[in-house]
């Protein structure tokens, strides 16, 4: 993925920071600012294709990601995480949803939206990507 040493992450850490810290610092707009703080991370992070988004996820300890379907318009990615590290009920996706929407909008150059939906059930989360034939973008 990159130059970068890939380090273990205790996770109490991780779910310290993540579940507990960055919610109280964010609040009411916690989930607003993970989804541009994700788009950001796209831009600092390039993936060229769905396969590099993948790996990032594993990389950066978000989770197994993998593409469910393909359309015309979008896809729909299922996150999960053998080690049940994934904290469905409490923790927002926004970040996620952030960083592959931007990715999917700089390679494939459409608007592109993406929203998650926890299945608490399936202990997974979806994410639908949407992106606007229309609407082209210029990312250059």
């Amino acid at each position: 993925m990159s130059s970068y040493e890939i380090k273990t992450v205790p996770a109490f850490g991780y779910e310290l920071f993540r579940d507990h810290l960055l919610p109280a610092i964010l609040g009411k707009h916690q989930d607003d600012v993970l989804y541009w703080a994700g788009k950001d991370l796209a831009r600092k992070f390039p993936c060229t294709d769905n396969q590099l988004i993948i790996s990032f996820f594993e990389d950066a300890g978000w989770g197994k990601l993998t593409l469910e379907k393909e359309e015309k318009d979008g896809y729909i990615f299922h996150l999960t995480n053998d080690d049940d590290l994934l904290n469905i009920s409490n923790r927002t996706f926004r970040l996620e949803a952030g960083f592959i929407a931007e990715q999917l909008q700089i390679f494939k150059g459409y608007l592109t939206e993406c929203y998650d939906e926890k299945k608490e059930k399936q202990c997974l989360v979806e994410f639908h990507v949407k992106w606007d034939l229309k609407e082209r973008v210029n990312e250059k």
